[in-house]
């Protein structure tokens, strides 16, 4: 498989730096939506990845986000982007919030790229070749007694208050964006990262790769593999360090109303 991250890689850096300076930009923040938080950087941050990656992969089809519907029927192969992942994180001046995009091959992610402006970390992964941060590869995740659960807010809230409760947790941690949350339980800074809500595929394909590439795990709140075929919803998402951990979350969401 080409390395195709290392073509996307300064696409995302590029876009990140725009993002910062679009942050004390009156236009680009102007709101398009506010049921969905829909921003004017949102459309730009969205033309801007398309424009590049149509240039560097000439007729391969991208879907996104910001796109207003999807066909019934999805490509062989395609990128799958997020413009920015945490859109709220972004426009209140937070740094939890990322631009990232997977290449999907056969229904199975096969690369992916996270980047966060604010922090200037780069994860990217690539199927059956690794995973890496900032241009270190990342070691696999192996079962450990720590358990540090990673949410949205300050303090453990909602589920992820559950969690800390019955696993029960060694920590907590907040950060922003979907797609952040599930690199840093890739790379081992957390372990645990729970949402019973809707998800949607473009949350979760980039990190999906690192997951895979480091042993993590990715499924659906039953403990059910998280796919990426058929709807682009799914009701929630469990991302784990191992599969120990992830059956234990699966049992907590089972015994929550």
């Amino acid at each position: 498989m080409p390395n195709v991250t290392a073509a996307v890689v300064p696409v995302l850096e590029a876009l990140g730096r725009e993002l910062l300076r679009w942050r004390t930009d009156d236009t680009a923040r102007a709101l398009h939506s506010r049921q969905d938080f829909k921003t004017e950087a949102d459309r730009r941050a969205d033309a801007f990845i398309k424009e590049r990656l149509a240039v560097l992969f000439p007729g391969v089809p991208i879907w996104s986000e910001e796109d207003t519907e999807h066909g019934s029927t999805r490509p062989a192969a395609y990128w799958l982007i997020d413009p920015i992942d945490g859109t709220a994180s972004w426009y209140d001046g937070f740094p939890g919030f990322v631009t990232q995009t997977a290449f999907i091959a056969d229904q199975v992610p096969q690369a992916g790229i996270i980047h966060c402006p604010a922090t200037n970390q780069t994860w990217t992964a690539r199927a059956g070749e690794g995973a890496w941060r900032n241009g270190r590869r990342l070691p696999g995740l192996l079962p450990r007694d720590r358990c540090i659960v990673v949410d949205n807010t300050p303090k453990p809230h909602g589920i992820a208050a559950e969690l800390v409760r019955a696993l029960p947790a060694t920590g907590y941690r907040e950060s922003g964006s979907l797609g952040l949350k599930a690199a840093l339980v890739a790379d081992g800074t957390a372990d645990l990262f729970v949402k019973r809500v809707t998800v949607r595929d473009w949350d979760m394909a980039p990190a999906a790769v690192l997951l895979a590439e480091t042993g993590g795990l990715l499924a659906l709140p039953d403990g059910q593999p998280f796919g990426f075929d058929g709807p682009m919803e799914k009701p929630g998402v469990i991302v784990a360090r191992d599969a120990g951990l992830c059956a234990r979350a699966a049992d907590v969401l089972r015994a929550c109303p």
